[in-house]
This record gives structure tokens, C-alpha cells and sequence, in this order.
């Protein structure tokens, strides 16, 4: 049995850090998945915290699982960790300080192995109607939804190629990360959820942008495609908090692939506890 703890979208939440830190101190699983918006988000929420973490990463988040790595010697979990787009780019160079520490293994746009299992990081979300794009990227054209920012527009806290911005895509990405392996027993730690899912259902009933209508669902098209045709073992999910509430569902199969959110609407921690050999059994805490 191989007990993994996945979470998502913590936006720099102190006290859901601690439940976690708790859970793994209480229960020790052997591998913790954090797949994106690590970061505080919002101007008020990051001023905030500024009085006591200049630096979330390495001021607290570094610190504290320092911490839970000296006190749990050979049971600190492998932890893999992707950033989300709420998380500016600027900090990228945080996380990999952090895996060079040892406190976590960094892997946006990497493949690792545990065991006899490969595991694959890809931070990258089509495009929305927020103007942060270090973390976005056209899905499988230059084509954009009504009422989102293509990414050649916004800003970025790191500079880009505008060349790289207009050809490269999500759908290129994904072929060029997995090539031609066989995924029967890979995880995917993605920050964006696949289109048409139980995990990417906005709350956007009934809105429109100049008449045209608003697509309720705002997954990745390029995601959907790739889990369908090379039905990998997991996939595991974020960034639509609300998608779970609509839907009723975090974790849904498509073909062979189980896929789960851990993303969520509430002020709570949403923390999923799967078995890495039966994920059939899947369950989700709200702490």
C-alpha cells in the first residue's frame, strides 16, 4: 500500500498549510502531490502577509517542512510539487532552491520515477480572463475563449520570447513530455483539468461578453485529448475551485484514467487520500 496525499490551490493559506503539516504528522503517507497556486494570491492577502514572510517559500513554507522532515526522518513523504498560475514565475527560482535542498522535487515540465511508477509535472493552463501569463499558453491553437486574455497580452514577472508565446501550445507540450511511452503506470500532476469534465465547471451560468455567450466549461481541450488517447494510470488537477460544488464530483474516470481535483471553494483544506495500487478508493477530506 502506498498512501498519497494530494492538495491544490492553497493561495499561501497559513492554516491550511498546518492541517496538512498535521495530516502528514498524524498519518505519513508516502508521497504528498501539491499541484499548483502555492503562493498567497490577492494584492490585500500577499500585503498581509508581507508583515511576516517576505518570502512565502523560503520564509515559511521551507522552514516549516524542514521541520517535518527532521521530525520525521525516513517517513517524510516524497513530495512533488508543480506551480499554479496564480503563482508568478519570478518565484520559480524559490522551488528550485527548495528541491536542491531536498525539501521537495520540483518537476514543471519533468518525468521522475517512484518505484515502478512515472511521474510527469506540467504547471500550464490555457488561456483565462485574468492577466498573469507566466503560467499560461494557447491549448491546441490560437484560438481564445470569449472573455479571455490571449497570452501574448497581460503580464509576466518573467520576461518571454513573443515568438515562443504565439506558437508554442499545451497539445505540443504534452507530446513532447510523454513522447511515446507507455503511460499504463504514470501519474500526472497538472495544474489545469481536462476540458468537458467534472473538474473544469466554472460559475459562469448565463454570462455573456458582448452577446456571445460564456463556455461554462474551461478546461484544457489539449488535456482531455491527451488523457483520452493515451489514457495514462492518474491524473491529478486543480485551479476551478467552484467545479466540485457544481458537479458533485472531484474524482471521475475517463476511459482507464482516474482523475481527481483537489481543487475547492471553501476556507477549509480540501485533501485527497488515495492508494497509489487502488485509487478506485479514493477520498477527500474537508478540514
Amino acid at each position: 500500500m502506498t498512501t498519497c496525499f494530494f492538495v491544490s490551490d492553497m493561495h499561501g493559506h497559513i492554516d491550511r498549510y498546518k492541517k496538512l503539516f498535521s495530516e502528514i504528522r498524524s498519518h505519513r503517507p508516502d508521497i504528498l502531490f501539491i499541484g499548483g497556486d502555492v503562493l498567497p494570491g490577492g494584492e490585500i492577502y500577499r500585503k498581509k502577509l508581507k508583515k511576516y514572510y517576505y518570502n512565502f517559500v523560503m520564509d515559511f513554507l521551507v522552514p516549516e517542512m524542514e521541520k517535518l522532515k527532521k521530525e520525521l526522518r525516513t517517513e517524510y513523504p516524497e513530495v512533488y510539487i508543480i506551480m499554479g498560475n496564480d503563482d508568478s514565475r519570478v518565484n520559480e527560482k524559490y522551488f528550485i532552491a527548495a528541491d536542491e535542498m531536498g525539501v521537495w522535487k520540483y518537476i514543471n515540465e519533468k518525468k521522475v520515477c517512484y518505484q515502478n511508477y512515472t511521474i510527469f509535472g506540467y504547471s500550464y493552463i490555457p488561456p483565462t480572463p485574468f492577466m498573469l501569463k507566466d503560467w499560461e499558453k494557447y491549448d491546441i491553437s490560437r484560438f481564445v475563449d470569449v472573455g479571455t486574455v490571449s497570452p501574448e497580452q497581460g503580464v509576466r514577472s518573467v520576461n518571454k520570447d513573443i515568438r515562443e508565446i504565439q506558437y508554442e501550445t499545451i497539445q505540443r507540450d504534452l507530446k513532447e513530455l510523454a513522447k511515446e511511452q507507455d503511460l499504463s503506470s504514470a501519474i500526472f500532476l497538472l495544474h489545469a483539468p481536462p476540458y468537458r469534465s467534472a473538474h473544469d465547471r466554472a460559475a459562469l451560468d448565463g454570462m455573456k461578453v458582448d452577446h456571445a455567450p460564456l463556455d461554462v466549461h474551461v478546461g484544457s481541450i489539449a488535456i482531455q485529448q491527451f488523457i483520452k488517447e493515451k489514457q495514462p494510470y492518474i491524473t491529478l488537477h486543480g485551479h476551478i475551485h467552484e467545479s466540485s460544488r457544481i458537479t458533485g464530483k472531484w474524482y471521475e474516470n475517463i476511459g482507464r484514467t482516474h482523475t481527481l481535483s483537489a481543487a475547492y471553494h471553501g476556507k477549509e483544506l480540501a485533501l485527497i487520500i488515495f492508494d497509489l495500487e487502488d485509487p478506485f478508493r479514493a477520498k477527500r477530506l474537508i478540514l
